[in-house]
Order: structure tokens, then sequence, then C-alpha cells
């Protein structure tokens, strides 16, 4: 195996890649998102220098069921976000994501960062309401349920597809082999291509259960603000540094 192979490589192990080379399509994700206020000491103690809490101190949990994604296959996803500001620009900052498939897992963490541990997470519509949980070790740790399509944003679906185009930011934290730290960055990314299909607006509630291995519930609830539904097309383009902690 030569030098030029080795580094034409795009994932390990390079007998069998996890996942092949991006960027990554996502088809008819669709996606349940409950934001709530939390608590101001919690939210500003998970982000990273360089981050401030948007006004509100609001956070979200969301659940993802993506039934096909180029290279990843057909999975679900689930995770806490902190709604945040990065010099001054509104963004979304990853806090821990749970999901139930490797090569998203593996790919995620080594090329932007994601914060993605092994989970059972769940999207369904039951009855007259739409249902995420999510499992962890056999435990369940999240409940989230909203109005199954009480209030449509179609005439507002532009708003939405701005929304899914915002700024999103990771800490990627990789060490090296000697066990001192490597890489250690903000990365940022933006979805591109997006195509709404479809989203709504409504009441919403979220149970968090404390678990000292997927701690989704250190970011306490104090106020439900609300609950969205939206089905979604994007791509997923390689992500940019916007800040390297080891050369400041």
């Amino acid at each position: 195996m030569t030098r030029d192979e080795i580094l034409a490589s795009h994932s390990m192990p390079l007998f069998s890649p996890s996942y092949p080379k991006g960027p990554y399509r996502f088809m008819r994700r669709e996606y349940l998102i409950v934001t709530y206020e939390s608590d101001p000491d919690a939210v500003r103690q998970a982000l990273p220098e360089g981050l401030e809490p948007a006004k509100g101190n609001l956070c979200y949990f969301e659940w993802m069921n993506m039934p096909d994604s180029s290279g990843f296959g057909d999975y679900e996803e689930s995770g806490t976000g902190i709604l945040a500001t990065y010099k001054g620009k509104p963004c979304n900052f990853s806090v821990q994501m749970y999901l139930d498939d490797e090569p998203p897992i593996t790919a995620g963490r080594e090329i932007w960062g994601f914060p993605k541990k092994y989970g059972v997470p769940h999207l369904a519509v039951e009855k007259d309401t739409l249902t995420g949980t999510l499992d962890y070790d056999r435990q369940r740790v999240a409940t989230g349920t909203m109005t199954y399509k009480y209030v449509s944003l179609e005439k507002k679906l532009d708003d939405v597809k701005k929304n899914v185009g915002k700024l999103n930011i990771n800490l990627k934290l990789i060490p090296d082999v000697n066990g001192k730290p490597k890489i250690a960055q903000l990365v940022g990314y933006n979805l591109t291509d997006i195509k709404v299909h479809g989203a709504w607006d409504g009441e919403a509630r979220l149970q968090l259960t404390p678990h000292v291995n997927c701690r989704v519930a250190d970011l306490p609830i104090k106020r439900i603000v609300g609950g969205r539904h939206q089905i979604v097309d994007f791509t997923l383009p390689y992500g940019r540094v916007l800040h390297d902690y080891l050369e400041s």
C-alpha cells in the first residue's frame, strides 16, 4: 500500500471503510423539536468559550427519523442543543446526540465533531400524538410529545428553510496518540440544497430523566416554549474551522 493510496482513503478501516466520501444527502428527514427554557448557569457551563447564550437561555431536544441518507442508510437520532451566538451571529450548538447506526456516529465525530454516542431513539405518530423516545442502556431517558399537525406553516416555509440553513456549531475534540489534545476546534457548517416538504407548530411536552452516561437532564427544563414538526431534504457539506483552541 503506497503513501498516495493511504492518503486517498476517506475513513477507517481502510479495507472496509465506515463511510463514503461526502457531501451527504438526506431525503425526507423528519424532525420533532421541543424548545424550552433552561437554567442560565447550566446553559453557560455547556457552551464552550467563544459562544454566548442567546436571549432567554433556550435549549432544544430533537428527534430525527432519517429513512434515506446517502452512505448512512436508514436510522434515527436524537439529542440536545442550545440556541447561541458566535460573534453576534445566531447559531445552534450541539451538546449531545444519540443514535442507532455506526457509520453516522463515526463520520459525525471524525469529520464535523458531532457529539455522538450510541443510543436508541424512536420517532413515530402514536394515534393523535407525534411521539419521540430515547432509551440508553435499556433505560428511558427522554420522552417528547407534540400535537399532530395542529398549526400548519405552509405559508411560512421560506422562514422554516432559513432556520434549517442557519449556522450550526460543534466542539470537535480528538486526542493525539499520547493522550494530549490533537484537535480542539469550533467547527461550523450550514446545510445546503434545502427543500421543506412540510412544517407544523404546536404544543409540546418533554420529560428528561437523569442518567450518569446520558446526561440529557443536565440542561433542566424550566418552561416549554413549543414544538416544531418538519420534513426536510438537504445536503450536509463538509465543515469549516471557526476557532482553533490549540492556536490561541
